[in-house]
């Protein structure tokens, strides 16, 4: 396969012996807006997990690498930070200053 002038080239940001570990990171590159790829060398056959065969590689392209590493070395959302933004997307949420007195409504 001819390699195309537009191609990107593609660099190594993450290194991990486990795919899902590699996915959260693809993923929470993809939902910085950055093109993010899993290249594995793992023997899913023979579920190797040592070695070059072990590898799983998160990779993008040579120019979003900064913005990658940037976001990579971010500090982690925390637990409440997490509750916060789940609770303020439910369309769905009442707040405890919305609910009923204890009591009310029940027949």
């Amino acid at each position: 396969m001819k390699k195309k002038k537009d191609d990107p080239i593609w660099e190594v940001v993450f290194e991990s012996n486990t795919d899902y570990e590699a996915e959260i990171v693809r993923d929470r590159l993809d939902d910085a807006g950055l093109r993010a790829v899993i290249d594995t060398k793992r023997d899913h056959a023979f579920f190797l997990t040592v070695g070059d065969l072990a590898r799983v590689l998160v990779l993008v392209p040579q120019e979003e690498v900064e913005a990658a590493r940037a976001i990579l070395s971010s500090r982690p959302v925390s637990d409440a930070e997490l509750t916060r933004a789940a609770l303020n997307a439910d369309p769905d949420r009442i707040d405890d200053d919305e609910r009923a007195p204890d009591g009310a409504g029940d027949s």
